[in-house]
């Protein structure tokens, strides 16, 4: 009994390893501004999350009609970076399947 459950951790620990290292090199992967790293470092207050839904906002509205497609590009690549920093801090954990298919099956078990 002793060698499965000690068992059954270490798949958890095993199977839930795999998605925060997935996570981290997506992390160094992308490349933001330096403003837009130390943001995502600490948790976004409600006023931070103001301030960038409101910046959302303000490139909505203005007239995109006279600007270039490189103008465009970069204030697409602005609202990209914004909604990824709010979807990011939003205190969301994320589970693998695997992960939880033996979570279940360990309440079910015992």
């Amino acid at each position: 009994m002793k060698k499965t459950i000690f068992f059954v951790f270490v798949l958890i620990l095993a199977f839930s390893a795999a998605p925060v290292l997935a996570n981290s090199a997506e992390e160094n992967s992308t490349s933001e501004s330096d403003a837009t790293k130390a943001k995502m470092e600490n948790k976004l207050s409600d006023e931070e999350v103001k301030k960038l839904v409101e910046r959302i906002e303000e490139i909505r509205e203005i007239d995109k009609s006279e600007m270039t497609s490189k103008e465009k590009r970069v204030l697409r690549k602005e609202v990209k970076e914004i909604k990824e920093t709010v979807k990011k801090h939003n205190g969301t954990i994320y589970i693998g399947g695997s992960t939880l298919l033996i979570i279940i099956l360990l309440i079910i078990l015992l």
